[in-house]
């Protein structure tokens, strides 16, 4: 059982390094053709010759595939670089070797080209913000959805059902841009006297008197406009799937031996049902952290979100790059999760 575990999860970790490879190799590609980044670190003033020089600096005068190279060379665990690299680059890991040494080390994301911050640091500060805001939302999809889900397949065929299956169906409809501008307008301005909500703001405001608060009240809207379309999606799946499941003959057995509906809903029906749920939380969980992009730019929220549209708007491409591997890391560690939850809720996949 333990050999098949370890064999399995290796294998998954394989594919999960040949997608990441791929990713880097697009990224890459795709992003090095917006714009010549060093005239925005220049500025408005400053001749050829010091363009050239932010140019050399930035590695952009080499070629692209000697900048792929050294791109992957510092994305690479496995490493060669010079001693001067290592002490420039302040890398972190053992190297073996004189003045051009073979390494085993932390993963190198560079710093911005705008703040010459680390982008690590960069990216997992604003990530902290981006889980909070995607833990939220997807909270409140799980506490909503499922119990709905339920109550909707429990009441097929009536007014409860229809209700549930129009909103659901109204909520994967609505673009998340869309909502975010309606819920920040009407909860945030419109009724602002009553609900006591901002349009914008983030975890943390800075206070003349008392410093860096947390405002937890700012979570309550992005993570609300955020969690709509899952909340819809989970409600629907909960429904079909316990629909499905309700028509079992197992679950005919346990009424016949009188079993009470609660019983038979929650320990027989609800974790037979529960799989093509686990799919959508562990999937759209990733989703969110991806997509939360737009929903951080218009309530202002401080995530990876915001810190890559900013990104893209100074051609920061160390950090554009960086966060976009983030996140594909974070949905291939999802998915190897997803597959483990299945074998976790359902015996007979173990």
């Amino acid at each position: 059982m333990t050999g098949r575990f370890i064999r399995y999860l290796l294998r998954k970790m394989a594919y999960g390094t040949m997608v990441m490879m791929g990713v880097i190799f697009v990224v890459f590609f795709l992003f090095q053709g917006f714009g010549d980044p060093a005239r925005l670190v220049m500025g408005q003033t400053g001749d050829a010759a010091t363009l050239a020089n932010i140019r050399k600096e930035l590695g952009l005068d080499q070629s692209r595939t000697v900048q792929l190279l050294r791109y992957v060379n510092d994305l690479s665990p496995i490493c060669i670089h010079t001693r001067t690299d290592i002490r420039e680059k302040e890398l972190n890991g053992i190297f073996l070797g004189g003045e051009t040494s073979i390494g085993l080390k932390v993963p190198y994301l560079r710093r911005s080209y705008q703040s010459k911050q680390d982008v690590t640091s960069l990216l997992t500060d604003a990530l902290s913000g981006t889980i909070l805001l995607a833990t939220a939302s997807m909270l409140l999809a799980i506490l909503l959805g499922i119990p709905l889900g339920v109550f909707a397949a429990v009441n097929h065929n009536t007014w409860i059902d229809r209700s549930a299956i129009l909103a659901s169906i109204a909520g994967i409809s609505a673009p998340s841009f869309f909502m975010g501008i309606v819920i920040a307008y009407f909860f945030g301005f419109v009724l602002h006297a009553y609900t006591g909500l901002s349009m914008t703001g983030s975890l943390f405001e800075l206070s003349p008197f008392d410093g860096n608060k947390i405002s937890f009240q700012n979570l309550i809207l992005p993570a609300l406009t955020l969690g709509i379309r899952p909340l819809a999606i989970i409600t629907q799946l909960t429904r079909s799937s316990m629909l499905d499941i309700l028509s079992q003959d197992f679950i005919r057995t346990a009424r016949a031996k009188g079993l009470n509906q609660n019983t038979i809903l929650l320990r027989h029906a609800l974790p037979n049902a529960l799989n093509p749920v686990i799919t959508a939380i562990t999937g759209w969980f990733a989703e969110l952290l991806a997509g939360a992009f737009f929903v951080e730019f218009i309530f202002g929220w401080k995530g990876i979100g915001k810190l890559t549209v900013d990104a893209l708007e100074k051609l920061d491409y160390p950090v554009l790059m960086g966060s976009v591997l983030m996140t594909s890391a974070i949905f291939v560690l999802v998915n190897i999760l997803s597959d483990l939850l299945y074998a976790w809720v359902d015996p007979r996949i173990r």
